[in-house]
């Protein structure tokens, strides 16, 4: 790869009020857009760039730039075909590319299932940069991204979208396109589940599903993975958010098999699907060639941001390490020789929050760490609320895939933040197709006595099914018994909504951290509009929740 590097760069673009319609979403991007649309196909020799343009992972002087290119019509994801192709690239200070600060060449080939990430430095902290991508006169589409503050900087705010579980044949994903026309947003966070590893009609059945993916069957293979990623790649809306924003992700089970843990997964049958070290090998291979993530410590995701003296982003990788989810009936959920986390990543982590001189300690967490227990539920209730929260048919118990199911590592993680005195640390989850405001009591037994140890923020999905969506009810009426069930039996449980679809803003000052929750009004249309739903806060110091009466600015 060859590059070339310059320093004159532009200031940083004032943040804006958030656009949430759709028809504002669309006009929002169109500047991008215009200045470089692919082809709809890879005419005969000329290559296309079918798949979007992505940043990922900044830094105060660098960011990861990814693309995809198709260099003939037959070369499509995990094919293994096409010739390899030369792609250039260009960083610029304007989106009219007048001041080009850094530009090269790398290689496209089957290889890498023609996929290409450049990991450019040199740049100025805290600026907006544009990019795109060149191969065989093609050009891509315009992407916009932006580093981080210096690590010792104080800067104001940071703000950040937050998303997980997008299932392609749920419904469309217009929660992205919503964060796509944010002009106010430092990064998103994509906390897991970012494909789906299913057959067509595996979930939701057949006659729920709004669009096919491919391949059609499960997947298993590393041809099988590109192909499902390359399939998730020719959404717009995900090409939007791609092309808008720089995205830091984790993965979480389904960018595997369902319920994966270090040796295997409940949706994985070694007789007939193979092995399992095998398969999830090829889903992280093709996770790295497709995703704008930098490969981190062991070749997994577990790693840090810092965004000036205010926040660092402590980003987790809860599937390679952990022991086997406990079945009902047999094994222990305290037993001290079970792990979450694994021990050098628990160790990493508990370093990196004592060690951290951030005035905020972010982590992003793909299962919740609260502990939940149950109060009684209507039997219609207690089997579908089960299935969202991983509980046993027929008895309620702890959730045995998320930290409630691990509880030797939270308490060794919850007492270090108390012994050590660390404070302002908030817990970014995904995972379970609901929104929740939570504080994290050091002990459940005696909270609210025993205090809380940190907060915690759970998104909704993009578009994965929630619990109307298993009753196939309206919103807003069995869910209403369920929550009100839950918040009774977890007084640490501030507020949930098992209904809604849609994102997260999180927006940190030195003040507090807020995030502001918002529902799509329909999952399965295209066109989906987007409103606030409701917001709540941590105060410095507090380690507790408190509702916030409106969003950010």
């Amino acid at each position: 790869m060859t590059s070339h590097l310059s320093s004159d760069v532009a200031a940083a673009n004032p943040r804006r009020r958030t656009v949430v319609l759709a028809a504002a979403a669309t006009a929002a991007l169109a500047p991008l857009t215009a200045l470089g649309a692919p082809a709809a196909h890879a005419a005969e020799g000329v290559p296309a760039f079918l798949h979007g343009v992505a940043s990922g992972d900044p830094l105060p002087d660098g960011i990861l730039l990814w693309t995809r290119v198709t260099p003939t019509a037959e070369a499509v994801p995990g094919s293994g075909l096409g010739p390899a192709v030369q792609v250039g690239w260009e960083v610029a200070a304007d989106r009219n590319f007048a001041g080009v600060v850094a530009s090269g060449t790398t290689t496209a080939s089957a290889a890498t299932d023609h996929t290409v990430k450049v990991d450019v430095r040199g740049l100025r902290p805290q600026t907006p940069y544009w990019y795109r991508f060149t191969a065989g006169g093609a050009l891509s589409p315009v992407g916009r991204t932006r580093t981080t503050p210096g690590h010792d900087v104080t800067t104001s705010g940071v703000r950040f979208g937050v998303v997980s579980c997008a299932n392609w044949e749920s419904g469309y994903f217009s929660a992205y396109r919503h964060l796509a026309a944010r002009t106010d947003l430092d990064a998103v966070l994509h906390l897991g589940d970012y494909i789906y590893e299913y057959q067509t009609g595996g979930y939701p059945e057949a006659k729920y599903t709004v669009r096919a993916h491919e391949p059609k069957h499960e997947i298993v293979s590393l041809a099988d993975y590109r192909t499902r990623h390359g399939t998730y790649k020719t959404d717009s809306d995900l090409q939007a958010l791609h092309q808008a924003h720089p995205v830091v992700a984790i993965w979480d089970d389904h960018e595997f098999a369902d319920d994966t843990w270090s040796g295997g997964a409940d949706n994985h049958t070694p007789g007939t699907e193979g092995d399992w070290a095998a398969r999830a090998a090829a889903a992280k291979q093709a996770y790295f060639e497709w995703m704008p993530v930098r490969t981190s410590i062991a070749g997994t995701v577990y790693r840090r941001l810092r965004f000036g003296t205010l926040a660092d982003l402590h980003l987790l990788d809860l599937r390679s390490f952990r022991s086997q989810q406990v079945k009902v009936g047999s094994g222990s959920v305290d037993d001290p020789e079970r792990t979450l986390t694994g021990r050098a990543q628990l160790d990493w982590l508990k370093s990196g929050l004592a060690g951290s001189t951030a005035t905020w300690k972010l982590v992003g967490t793909s299962v919740m760490i609260s502990p939940v227990a149950f109060a009684s539920l209507p039997a219609h209730l207690a089997g579908p609320l089960g299935k969202l929260l991983g509980l046993p048919e027929g008895g309620i118990a702890v959730n045995v895939d998320q930290w409630d199911g691990y509880t030797d590592d939270r308490k060794e993680l919850l007492g270090h933040l108390r012994d050590r005195g660390v404070k302002n640390t908030v817990f970014l989850t995904g995972d379970i197709h609901m929104a929740w405001a939570n504080e994290v009591p050091v002990n459940m037994a005696t909270y609210p006595g025993s205090g809380t140890a940190a907060t915690e923020f759970v998104v909704t999905s993009v578009t994965s099914d929630n619990l109307d969506d298993i009753l196939h009810v309206p919103a807003d009426t069995a869910s209403l018994v369920a929550e009100s069930a839950v918040k009774a039996a977890n007084w640490h449980v501030k507020w949930l909504d098992m209904d809604a679809h849609g994102y997260g803003v999180l927006d940190v000052t030195a003040e507090r951290s807020q995030m502001d929750y918002y529902v799509v009004s329909d999952k399965r249309r295209q066109d989906a509009s987007a409103a606030w739903s409701r917001s709540y806060r941590t105060l410095n110091g507090t380690q507790q929740v408190e509702r916030s009466y409106q969003p950010v600015r």
